[in-house]
């Protein structure tokens, strides 16, 4: 005797649905393989363009300089290539130029010292006269520029004294403080006050009139005037007197030293003349050419990062 056995829907789909539960708790993994394989496949990135080296712009900057050099070079072995005469030629130079400086920094006595030792001296009269300039030229100038009463009383004394050369101070220096290094100083300082003092007082001139009454209706003080509106419009016009004072000052120690001897480049100069020495005078010119450039590119770089301008 057969038996007959009838399920609703909903019981013929249960056994199915059980057996898909099942399915996936037994490979969690196979569930989303459908999924994944209908997914779009990414193209992989291009790798970033590299920059081409810019060949013409480094030719451009690298090129000219070495061929003015090889110029100069090739036209004083032109000059001396006959040779017999007091002037070197420029192998017998660098040769001197090598022995030179295998020893910078001997010492045999006071007046007879490496080359590396009379640089430093130099630079230091320079660093101090400088340094001095820079505490009364600056105060001045930002007196100057903002105060018409100053302005009247100082510019006459600066028209007048600023045309004369610096050597001419140097006896007064002598007569004031009877030694030779302190007249140095002395003359490094009221050549390098100057362009800092005109400079200064220019910038501050210059300063918008908007700023000013601005800090008048905030009823701002005289120094918060000077360090928070004055300074920062200011400094680079401080910058530009500080780097012509420099190269201004490196040009005069020279001649100064070999007017009051002792330890210095310019003093050491006159010393090899005086020994008839022109390959080391030469060398001396390359040298002091050499720190005057690096002085001004250090203060170059220093006057960009405080020079603000509009695209």
């Amino acid at each position: 005797m057969v038996s007959a056995a009838f399920h609703t829907p909903g019981d013929a789909t249960a056994p199915a649905a059980a057996a898909t539960d099942a399915d996936a708790d037994a490979d969690p993994v196979s569930r989303p393989a459908a999924n994944e394989a209908t997914m779009p496949i990414e193209a992989p990135r291009p790798a970033p363009a590299r920059t081409p080296i810019d060949w013409r712009g480094i030719a451009l900057k690298v090129l000219p300089p070495v061929i003015s050099l090889g110029l100069l070079i090739g036209l004083w072995a032109l000059a001396t290539m006959k040779g017999g005469g007091s002037f070197p030629t420029p192998a017998a130079t660098f040769d001197a130029a090598v022995q030179l400086f295998s020893d910078p920094f001997y010492r045999n006595g006071p007046n007879d010292q490496g080359i590396g030792w009379n640089i430093l001296n130099s630079l230091g009269r320079v660093g101090m006269g400088f340094g001095l300039a820079a505490l009364v030229g600056i105060p001045l100038g930002f007196a100057i520029g903002r105060f018409e009463f100053a302005n009247r009383m100082v510019s006459p004394l600066i028209a007048l004294l600023k045309p004369v050369s610096p050597l001419a101070w140097l006896p007064i220096g002598l007569l004031a403080f009877k030694s030779a290094n302190p007249a140095a100083i002395w003359t490094i300082f009221i050549c390098s006050i100057w362009p800092m003092v005109v400079n200064t007082a220019v910038g501050v001139q210059r300063v918008p009139q908007d700023y000013l009454n601005v800090a008048r209706v905030l009823k701002l003080s005289e120094w918060k005037v000077i360090t928070r509106i004055l300074l920062p419009a200011v400094l680079p016009y401080v910058l530009t007197g500080v780097r012509l004072s420099v190269g201004t000052a490196w040009l005069v120690i020279v001649a100064a030293e070999m007017l009051t001897g002792g330890v210095g480049i310019g003093f050491w100069v006159w010393d090899e003349w005086n020994n008839l020495n022109v390959a080391h005078i030469l060398i001396a010119i390359f040298v002091i050419g050499t720190v005057g450039l690096l002085l001004e590119w250090a203060l170059i770089s220093l006057a960009k990062h405080f020079t603000f301008e509009e695209d």
